[in-house]
Order: C-alpha cells, then structure tokens, then sequence
C-alpha cells in the first residue's frame, strides 16, 4: 500500500488559549489530543503545507472546585471554546544532522465563553461574590511559532521522526479578572519530539507524540504556571478509498502538570492539573493534480481528570501539500 500523507499541520494549532482548568486561566497553552497521527510529522517531502484546525471544546468543573482566572477564584465553571486556527509549513532542503530542517507559523482567532456560579475576587480587591457570573470573548489568541523542526526517515520511508522546539507568545488579548480571554499574557517553551510509523504494504499506523511545556509567569497577575508533560498517541488502520486512502481508529492523550503553580498571584495554591482521554479517528487523503489533500475529525472525551474542568474536544483538520 502507498500512501503520501500530508504532515507537520498539527504542529502549528498548539497555540490556542483552551478553557480547561488547573493551571491560570483554567489551561496551559496545550490542547490534548492536538498532535497524534501520521498527518502531524513533518512532510514526506521539501515544500510548503497549508493548513486549517477547527477545534471545539465544552467542559465544567464541580461547584466546590475552585479555579484561577485571571486573579479571580471562580466556582462552578461551565467552558466553551472554539478556536479556528490558520497556518503553514515549510521544510527545507537544508540538512542538519542528516534531518530535513523545517519551520511552521499558525495563528488563531478564537471564542471563549464562561460560566461561574460564583466568582470571588482575590485579596487585592476584598472579597466579592458574585451569582452566576457569564463573561465571553473573541478575537486573535496565541500564535505559535515552531523555529526549529529536524526530521527524519527510515526503513523505507515508513518511519518517520523529528524533534522540535515551539514557542507560543501572547498575541490573544487578555484583561485582569475577566473570567474569558483569548490570550494567556505569558509564553510558553516547548521541546517535543515525535515518531510514526505508517507501513506503505499493510496501511497500518502507530504514532506518537510528546513535548514538555515551560511558561514564564504573567506579570499582570504574578501568576507562574508550572512545567507540563503531554504525550498523543493513535493506532490507525489505512485502506484505500475512491481514489485515496481512508483511515479509521483509536487516538489516546495523557497530560500531567509536572511542577505546581507559584507566584504571589497564585492564590489558590500550586494546583497540578491531570487529564486522560480516548476517542476515535477518521481521515482521509488524497491526490488532487500535483498536491496532496488531507483531512480529519477526532473526538476526544477526557477521564481521569484532576484539578481542570472536565469535557470533550472535537478537532476537525484540513490541510493541502504542494
């Protein structure tokens, strides 16, 4: 079996301002389940890709569970966020170490609803509590900007696997003691590294992703949001369709918050967040003139949630290889 996927589009929508809840503003710059199958390495070939992510997401977090926004405490968050991001990749002839030097720019635009049934200012402003609490917002979020991608293959070409550096800065707009923002007011450093392996004779994947995130705190808020580890995986079976190749199976994130929160704004102590989720997968690609086209839809329902809001993602992909 052949196939040519489209890779590296995932890399890129990384940097939307998501809704889920431990660290400040309820999330770290990650989203789960954003980079996992064959379609998120880097391209099998020197070009330009271009890409578009839809990214859905609801959740809420229990009455007792206090939650840090922006310098407020916020009780019974309901979360809903959507985020539309747009971005392109590029990956060079340059060679570094025998791997193909690559790069990738993606740039949100962003809605973010919220929901308390309580919110409790924080000390500096006294105490204040207020009865369902509804704020939203929209607007440009986080770019993500991944300098330095090095990739490689083997075994015919069926293997496939990079390191990379991604750097998300604080382009969404953000306002102390709202309860939405499109943006954190930090950034966020972020070495990964990937591999996947998609077999041209069986049609079957095995990817994985992985990175470790690094924030530098908010100096609106003196708010630091600790280290985080995250790590995608999917197990995909390909096979060919009207002209192209239609795959179907199982993606799975883990995230962990490593390092707790810190910093005079972190009132509510060092929260370390959790969350584990598995759902299904589907895509498609194929060839259109000279340019390979891929899209994809995955959801991904979280469990095993500590200290962040509990709900589903839904991505919806879209990308072309020239």
């Amino acid at each position: 079996m052949k196939s040519k996927p489209i890779a590296g589009l995932a890399l890129a929508a990384a940097l939307v301002a998501t809704p889920a809840l431990a660290e400040e503003g309820a999330s770290g710059h990650y989203i789960p389940g954003l980079t996992a199958t064959c379609f998120d390495a880097m391209p099998d070939k020197p070009g330009f890709a271009a890409f578009n992510f839809f990214t859905m997401y609801s959740g809420n977090a229990g009455a007792g569970k206090p939650l840090d926004f922006a310098s407020d405490a916020a009780l019974g968050v309901r979360a809903n966020f959507y985020a539309d991001t747009v971005g392109t990749i590029y990956q060079s002839d340059l060679k570094l170490l025998g791997g193909n030097y690559g790069v990738v720019l993606a740039i949100p635009y962003v809605w973010v609803d919220v929901h308390a049934q309580a919110e409790l200012t924080g000390p500096k402003g006294g105490t204040l509590l207020k009865k369902n609490a509804d704020d939203s917002t929209s607007g440009l979020g986080d770019m993500t900007i991944c300098p330095f991608i090095l990739s490689w293959k083997a075994l015919n070409g069926d293997l496939k696997y990079d390191i990379r550096t991604s750097v998300y800065a604080p382009t969404g707009s953000y306002d102390v003691g709202r309860l939405a923002n499109c943006g954190k007011n930090y950034w966020t450093f972020e070495p990964g590294a990937s591999a996947s392996w998609l077999s041209k004779k069986f049609g079957t994947e095995v990817s994985l992703f992985t990175g470790f995130d690094f924030n530098t705190e908010n100096d609106a808020t003196q708010y630091q949001t600790g280290a985080q580890y995250h790590l995608d995986v999917s197990v995909i079976q390909h096979l060919p369709l009207l002209g192209g190749f239609a795959g179907a199976g199982v993606n799975a994130f883990y995230y962990q918050q490593i390092q707790g929160d810190s910093g005079s704004g972190a009132t509510l102590g060092d929260f370390e967040g959790q969350s584990v989720g598995v759902g299904p997968v589907v895509s498609y690609t194929r060839k259109i003139g000279k340019s390979d086209v891929f899209a994809e839809v995955k959801w991904l329902p979280e469990d095993e949630v500590k200290n962040r809001t509990e709900g589903d993602y839904v991505w919806v992909k879209a990308g072309v290889l020239f």
